[in-house]
């Protein structure tokens, strides 16, 4: 079981390929690809997102709360095998400032510790630690799977600080169903083509050449969740499965809640 742990500041953006294309090379001129690019590739990503039977973590997390936590599963494999080694991670943010806190787990002892709460096996002091933050959240929450996210990332990171960050993706496929990592046919398109999600992730201020570089090409910021997307176009089309009630116990649809 390994840990890691992350404290940074995160700003998305909308981004087309054109764009991309005119910027990159003056990114690389303060930045290097990511060693996972390999040959200057992409790489893929899957991760599993977890939440209540009536969506209560991506509801809360959508209404803009100052604090805000999510866990989901993430593999840079699309292997199955119940020994493989996943990540399991927990985001928290707090007035805009990112932290995710994780461990290295077998895929088979994700179910008894979502389920049951019982520990991953580890060796590790801050690993166990770790453990029984992610079991606390799960005696509070009673999640379970609820959506499938998989994309391809190209990502860079600084020559002189490692720590910031910039990633680029695409392709970005979802679902609510056979969660297992992989493409399936059930996968619906977050994004129009040729569209990518850049994230900016740094630790301090913008150097001033980014700032410089996002003015010149009008690139803003804007807030953009994978999880969000999928949970708000689903609610529109009335696809959620749901039970949800008023302090007078009688059922109540999602825009309910929206209107206090």
């Amino acid at each position: 079981m390994a840990i890691a742990t992350f404290k940074r500041y995160e700003k998305k953006y909308l981004i087309t390929k054109e764009k991309l294309d005119k910027i990159l090379p003056v990114l690389l001129e303060y930045m290097e690809l990511d060693p996972y690019c390999l040959n200057g590739n992409e790489y893929r990503i899957y991760s599993i997102y977890y939440d209540t039977d009536n969506h209560d973590v991506i509801r809360q997390n959508s209404s803009k709360p100052v604090y805000k936590e999510k866990m989901r599963i993430r593999s840079y494999y699309d292997h199955n095998d119940p020994e493989e080694k996943v990540f399991m991670e927990i985001k928290k943010k707090c007035e805009g400032q990112g932290n995710k806190r994780r461990i290295k787990i077998k895929l088979r002892e994700v179910e008894p510790f979502v389920n049951e709460g019982i520990l991953p096996e580890t060796k590790n002091y801050l690993s166990a630690q770790v453990a029984k933050e992610l079991q606390y959240y799960l005696s509070k929450n009673k999640v379970h799977p609820a959506l499938y996210v998989q994309y391809d990332r190209l990502a860079l990171f600084g020559k002189e600080d490692k720590e910031f960050r910039m990633t680029f993706d695409r392709n970005v496929r979802t679902r609510r169903t056979h969660f297992r990592f992989g493409e399936s046919d059930e996968d619906e398109l977050l994004l129009s083509d040729g569209e990518y999600i850049m994230e900016i992730k740094i630790l301090g201020a913008m150097p001033l050449w980014l700032t410089h570089l996002l003015s010149e090409n009008e690139l803003f910021s804007r807030g953009f969740s994978k999880y969000g997307v999928r949970y708000k176009r689903d609610a529109e089309n009335r696809r959620l499965a749901y039970h949800l009630t008023d302090s007078n116990a009688n059922e109540v649809g999602f825009d309910y809640f929206y209107q206090f």
